[in-house]
């Protein structure tokens, strides 16, 4: 690092568990958020502001007047634009060090896999099954930790799924996938602006603790937050032996 990094990252370096090593990680590391909106958000801030090298931020949707209530990346400047391409130029303002590579689409198939194995982390932060089962199936395959996320209405949950620590659930060990899962979407069901900034923050914390080794992460943990009475609560999980995506390893 030079003395600039120095200063600018000196109340990392400060805290013993990371120190000038685990800023060292982060600054020469690649986290692939997958949305830039209300959950992207806040964890690609976050992520530009500790100085993680690489952000592959991808999103296929743009940005719309509705969004702005809570995607704060994006600004009224930004309507109809690409959220991918707007959020790079609101973490390069924030951190011009942070390299951001825009992925204007939705990722699938090989594509996907593609992005998830040149990852250190990849945080899901998007809004639908299809995806989250799409990114977990690639993370599992290829070894990546994944950092999940969720919020609609009041109610919030955050869980990491690391399936290189010994005994470790997948996301679909928690809910399977063509399981008769409701499907909640901010568009129709509406979602507190403060409660995306908490799940997406804490998204940022967890993946910063995956890169810099330190800490114990959320894996194997479920944490949920009802913002109406500001209440959390937490869920042990369990790997399923019989799971189609991790079960056999």
């Amino acid at each position: 690092m030079n003395d600039q990094q120095l200063l600018r990252y000196s109340r990392h370096i400060l805290l013993d568990p990371i120190g000038i090593e685990g800023q060292e990680r982060f600054l020469t590391a690649r986290a692939l958020v997958i949305g830039a909106g209300g959950l992207g958000s806040p964890a690609a801030l976050y992520l530009a502001a500790a100085g993680v090298g690489t952000l592959a931020l991808a999103d296929g949707d743009t940005v719309d007047l509705t969004n702005l209530q809570r995607q704060i990346l994006h600004t009224e400047a930004s309507v109809g634009r690409p959220k991918a391409e707007s959020g790079r130029d609101a973490l390069q303002r924030l951190n011009p060090e942070t390299r951001v590579e825009v992925i204007a689409r939705r990722l699938e198939g090989a594509d996907l896999e593609a992005e998830v194995a040149k990852a250190d982390v990849v945080l899901d932060c998007c809004d639908n099954f299809a995806t989250r089962h799409a990114v977990n199936r690639a993370c599992v395959k290829l070894g990546k930790p994944l950092v999940s996320g969720a919020a609609v209405r009041f109610d919030g949950q955050i869980s990491v799924f690391d399936t290189r620590q010994p005994g470790a659930p997948c996301y679909h060990c928690l809910f399977p996938e063509g399981e008769d899962v409701e499907e909640v979407r901010c568009a129709t069901m509406g979602v507190f602006a403060p409660l995306t900034g908490i799940i997406g923050t804490l998204q940022a914390a967890e993946a910063l603790k995956l890169l810099a080794g330190c800490g114990q992460t959320l894996g194997g943990r479920l944490l949920l937050l009802d913002a109406l009475t500001m209440e959390w609560r937490t869920v042990r999980l369990q790997k399923d032996p019989g799971c189609p995506v991790c079960g056999s390893r």
